[in-house]
């Protein structure tokens, strides 16, 4: 694999992570004397960024803003102009998980694209980031294509359509992207792109190759700090709870409004047992970037500790913001599905991811959707989603705890013992701290389930498979 990725990405790009052959993940004396990125001027940084679909600071992006706003004004048929607003627009609303911004950038985007109807591949591409924002990966597909037959060789329109590709579920058309942006463009920002993609395959050395070298060659604080918090995630993946913190922590030293990183350090801290820190982080984080993602986590990590009305004052956050989100044209059915499954109405779950399956099938629906059906109670039906989650012939190779964990309880529930047990026990290998609410589940399971008879059978990926009647 690490061959494969010397080749995609360049043996330049590998050669300071591999010595002998072997791997070395996250060199620790690298981050520490890594210096922060020189920027260019703030103005020029912004627009170049945007330009690029490579994170901004919020500082820069809100001077752009302004810049911009007033140039169309005085020049409303500055096509251009209109363009940059709107992906700026989309940018800010990223990092602020403030909906709003989405409206503001559809009108901007519309506005260049009356004035310029023809070859205006940058409006286009504000589409595709505006789509993909809004977690509406159709449209991001449809936007993105028609990007690509105006200007076939614009390398920023394809680490969008990946995004929008990925979101549909299908990886082999986000590889092929893959493979034609490299053949068109290098540098740190694809080997993000190009990190993401590998962790989707099951890669997770490559990924973490590409993205420590994404962070080395960062040009802007802000990209420097989007790619180390994407490099704790892995590590936070792997269950590496020490190298996870220490990314998003200089992420978040970089870039203080890197507010992923923060959940993520408040993710991290309450599996190492450092439950005040945990807390707080989550509470600077969500007051800053209020996501229904990080309102649920905590409302999990206080339900967790027993304290139930504060985890109620998160779940209500959480529904409020999916309230605002919708708004604003953003479709949070996932995590509003995730959330009524475990701590709601488990078929009010299963209608809307039903309905979001057949929107957008990616692992994460599908994986969504049958943890649903099993909360509903049809874990037959449960057990064809959760499967293609988890079978690399259907896509379903990211490494994830907490889709075996699924698997492993609907197994387990289905008298499926030896692949609930292997399931259950390969999730806590995968990460033994996915959860504060699962882990103990899953060890309780496991610890019910006992240890497989002396002359068992090893199980077989015939007996992992659900019935030819159940998957159909």
């Amino acid at each position: 694999m690490i061959r494969i990725a010397r080749q995609v990405v360049g043996a330049g790009v590998l050669g300071a992570v591999v010595l002998g052959g072997v791997l070395v993940l996250w060199p620790r004396e690298r981050e520490v004397h890594r210096p922060r990125p020189v920027a260019p001027a703030a103005g020029a940084q912004a627009v170049s960024a945007v330009a690029a679909g490579v994170p901004a600071s919020l500082a820069d992006l809100a001077g752009l803003i302004v810049a911009r706003e007033a140039r169309v004004r005085v020049q409303p048929k500055d096509a251009r102009s209109w363009a940059v607003l709107g992906a700026a627009y989309v940018e800010q609303g990223r990092r602020t998980a403030d909906a709003a911004n989405y409206p503001r950038a559809e009108s901007a985007l519309r506005a260049s694209l009356r004035v310029r109807p023809k070859r205006n591949a940058a409006a286009l591409d504000g589409m595709v980031a505006l789509a993909n924002a809004r977690r509406d990966f159709r449209a991001a597909r449809t936007w993105g294509e028609a990007a690509l037959k105006v200007e076939p060789k614009r390398w920023t329109t394809y680490p969008l359509l990946i995004d929008a590709y990925t979101g549909l579920g299908d990886y082999k058309a986000a590889k092929r992207t893959l493979d034609r942006l490299l053949k068109l463009h290098s540098g740190p920002d694809v080997q993000a792109r190009a990190a993401g993609v590998y962790r989707d395959r099951g890669w997770r050395e490559d990924a973490a190759a590409a993205l420590s070298d994404a962070a080395a060659g960062a040009r802007s604080p802000a990209e420097q700090a989007a790619w180390l918090e994407r490099a704790g995630e892995l590590s936070w993946e792997r269950g590496d709870l020490e190298d996870a913190l220490r990314r998003f922590q200089e992420a978040v030293r970089i870039d203080p409004d890197q507010r992923a990183a923060q959940a993520g350090q408040g993710r991290t801290l309450a599996a190492l047992g450092r439950t005040t820190e945990a807390l707080n982080e989550y509470r600077v984080a969500l007051e800053k970037q209020p996501c229904p993602q990080y309102a649920l986590e905590l409302g999990e990590l206080y339900e967790s500790l027993g304290l139930t009305q504060a985890a109620q004052v998160q779940y209500d956050l959480l529904q409020a913001r999916v309230r605002e989100d919708a708004a604003g044209g953003v479709d949070d059915e996932l995590v509003l599905g995730l959330f009524e499954a475990d701590h709601g109405d488990p078929n009010s779950a299963v209608r809307r991811l039903r309905a979001e399956w057949q929107r957008q099938p990616g692992i994460a629906v599908a994986d969504a959707l049958g943890w649903a059906l099993h909360r509903a109670g049809d874990d037959k039906g449960a057990l064809r989603f959760a499967t293609i989650a988890t079978d690399r012939v259907h896509g379903g190779a990211v490494r994830s705890a907490l889709y075996s964990y699924h698997l492993g309880m609907i197994e387990r529930d289905l008298e499926r013992t030896a692949p609930a047990r292997r399931h259950l026990q390969e999730a806590l290998r995968i990460n033994p701290y996915f959860s504060p609410l699962r882990v103990p589940l899953a060890k309780e399971a496991l610890a019910a389930l006992g240890e497989p008879p002396p002359d068992a059978p090893l199980p077989t990926e015939t007996e992992d498979a659900p019935d030819e009647e159940d998957a159909g």
